[in-house]
């Protein structure tokens, strides 16, 4: 009889990606997580139980084939894995790392719900992914055979650069354009380097530069260039271009003086991590360096806020919710981290 190399979520429990020392990663910007190693990959992938109605999967946006992956991973079938992974997720290196996977595959699992503790999805996710690029498994997109038509896309965020990856590969041309110096949208601006280093992004980015889709970036559609010319440009044109619109405070003194909105304040943070030269930041209003910070709000933008004030060094930092810890819409890993 063949061995048995799943459904050991029995006798084995669960076990994270060791986390760097709190007092050491409080003082830089560099992810909290260490990688898993290849043995630890497959033993906490062979924990799942290989359900017939998987929760994981239909409780995931993109509906992975998550079982089958961790199948293969723990069979130690890498590339397959990866590959699978690879077939219904544009950036499962990104997903892995930042996904909420505590409300979505992993808040779902069945063996989480028995209580034996849920699989470590999303860190296997990003070991498979990380372990690709690595490896040279991750292939420059494929394009079937050039087309004529041609496709603006106004962001570079994740949403642009999915599009453009699969649109690519149909062999469509595309043009994304993005009044960042940057591409990659929150990504690269408005996540904390702890959660996402930057170069997992721009390695994505790369990848479709070299596929052949042009990036225009600097540039404000509306002032640098009107929406009429770039749909005079091209076949059909994508609007990708996010929610940056923050929700302004309501009460009595909401318009006071050092009150500013999180992502005004972390894009600063994220600049500065790129070596750029951010005025507000050097001149003390995006700097939280010894002040004592109030950070209004439950979700994980908050837990981005007090994670990145408690690494530059502000006197105090506490955060302000509405109700109480258990409904914090947030991650509740975001919380403990």
């Amino acid at each position: 009889m063949a061995k048995q190399r799943m459904l050991k979520f029995v006798n084995l429990g669960r076990e994270t990606p060791e986390k760097r020392e709190p007092s050491v990663r409080a003082t830089d910007f560099h992810e909290i997580y260490r990688e898993y190693a290849a043995t630890k990959a497959a033993e906490q992938a062979s924990r799942c139980s290989q359900c017939g109605v998987p929760y994981c999967q239909t409780h995931c946006p993109l509906h992975n084939n998550i079982p089958d992956w961790l199948r293969l991973t723990a069979e130690g079938r890498l590339q397959e894995a990866y590959e699978l992974s690879q077939q219904t997720n544009t950036f499962p290196e990104i997903c892995g790392r930042i996904c909420p996977q505590d409300r979505l595959c992993e808040g779902n699992c069945v063996i989480e719900q028995a209580g034996h503790g849920t699989v470590t999805i999303g860190a296997i996710e990003k070991y498979l992914t990380d372990t690709a690029w690595d490896m040279g498994w991750v292939k420059p997109i494929a394009v079937a055979s050039e087309r004529a038509e041609s496709v603006g896309i106004i962001g570079a965020g994740p949403a642009g650069l999915a599009a453009a990856d699969v649109l690519r590969r149909a062999g469509v041309q595309v043009t994304i354009y993005d009044r960042n110096d940057r591409a990659g949208g929150l990504l690269t601006y408005g996540i904390p380097g702890f959660k996402l280093e930057k170069d997992v992004v721009m390695q994505r980015i790369g990848q479709l530069e070299a596929a052949g889709v042009q990036f225009v970036l600097g540039c404000n559609v509306g002032v640098d260039l009107s929406f009429d010319a770039i749909r005079g440009k091209h076949d059909a044109v994508l609007i990708a271009t996010g929610v940056y619109k923050t929700r302004a405070l309501e009460g009595p003194g909401s318009a006071a003086e050092g009150i500013v909105p999180a992502l005004d304040y972390l894009t600063a943070a994220n600049r500065k991590d790129f070596g750029d030269e951010v005025e507000a930041f050097d001149s003390g209003t995006l700097n939280a360096a010894g002040k004592r910070v109030l950070v209004i709000g439950g979700g994980d933008t908050a837990m981005d806020c007090v994670r990145t004030a408690i690494r530059q060094g502000a006197q105090s930092v506490k955060c302000l919710y509405r109700r109480d810890r258990a409904n914090m819409p947030g991650s509740q890993r975001e919380v403990q981290n």
